[in-house]
């Protein structure tokens, strides 16, 4: 009885509820929207061919086209394996930071309600680092495992026996720190992604913790959820749009030493990509892929937040 007790106090605990609830939250957001996040893959990976031109939803019938439902949902399972620690990971460091903030609030003398928008963007901008350093690796096998069977033009030309068999999580994980340069070649991007994902996060945060201030305390729990998935839409919305170009750099960089570099990309720094995307692409080149990313990010940030909230809830209940 005693160990059912200690069980139940680990478990809902602030932490573990923030950890599950995170997970759950970034898995179930993350596989509702996973077509739109292959096809702004494999737009962002493109440079000067043009294999997926007829917009948002022909690149989607495309991918079905050659590649059946399964190619709609490729990576999906590896980016949910990747997603359930990447989101865990921020809303326990979120919920550790506000805690802080509050004990030290309280600390001085004064309790506040809510933390102020320079300590949400801190906190956002905390646990957006340590998602990406806890979770890199994963997220670099998966745009390569989301790209492996596409229909780019430059990656056409690879032996058909690699196109038809792709190789699995665990062999592109090996061969990538076998053939890249060990534990840095599994790090490849993280420089343009963590400047990326850390003002992302931090602006998420932020911008859903303010307008969430707005919802009326007494409004129908029906309505609530409308409230905070419109909230959730458009923190992901403004948030994403500011920081994309770094989204796209990230891709690129995991992409840069994959089959002998056939892509293209002769990137040796953050600073060399932007001017050279500027150059060779004009300022469109920075926003490929941006309107399929809305697509998949909207709707994602807006799920996350409510599946989080309902869970923790239902948890802490």
């Amino acid at each position: 009885m005693a160990q059912d007790t200690r069980w139940t106090r680990a478990l809902t605990s602030d932490h573990s509820v923030a950890f599950i609830a995170g997970g759950v939250a970034g898995a179930v957001s993350r596989t509702v929207v996973s077509p739109f996040e292959r096809v702004k893959i494999l737009l962002q990976v493109q440079s000067s061919t043009n294999a997926y031109n007829q917009g948002i939803f022909g690149a989607v019938k495309q991918v079905y086209a050659e590649e059946g439902a399964p190619g709609l949902l490729r990576g999906n399972g590896l980016n949910c394996v990747r997603i359930f620690p990447y989101s865990a990971v921020q809303f326990v460091v979120y919920e550790f930071c506000k805690k802080q903030w509050f004990e030290r609030g309280a600390a001085d003398g004064h309790a506040p309600l809510q933390m102020q928008n320079w300590q949400r963007l801190l906190s956002g901008a905390l646990c957006g680092g340590c998602s990406v350093l806890a979770t890199y690796p994963l997220d670099l096998v998966r745009t390569r495992l989301s790209i492996q069977t596409a229909n780019l033009a430059s990656l056409h030309r690879a032996k058909a026996a690699n196109v038809a068999r792709p190789p699995g999580v665990w062999e592109l994980l090996v061969n990538t720190y076998k053939n890249e340069g060990g534990v840095f070649g599994l790090y490849r991007g993280v420089w343009p992604t963590s400047i990326g994902v850390v003002p992302y996060v931090a602006l998420n945060f932020a911008v859903y913790e303010q307008l969430r201030e707005f919802i009326p305390s007494s409004v129908d729990p029906s309505w609530a959820n409308l409230f905070k998935l419109t909230i959730g839409a458009l923190s992901g919305g403004v948030a994403q749009t500011i920081t994309y170009p770094f989204d796209l750099l990230r891709r690129r960089f995991q992409v840069l030493a994959m089959g002998q570099n056939e892509l293209g990309f002769r990137y040796k720094s953050v600073a060399d990509a932007l001017v050279t995307i500027g150059r060779t692409e004009g300022f469109k080149g920075y926003y490929k892929g941006l309107t399929a990313n809305l697509f998949k990010v909207v709707p994602s940030t807006a799920v996350s937040w409510v599946v989080y909230e309902a869970v923790r809830d239902l948890m802490q209940a």
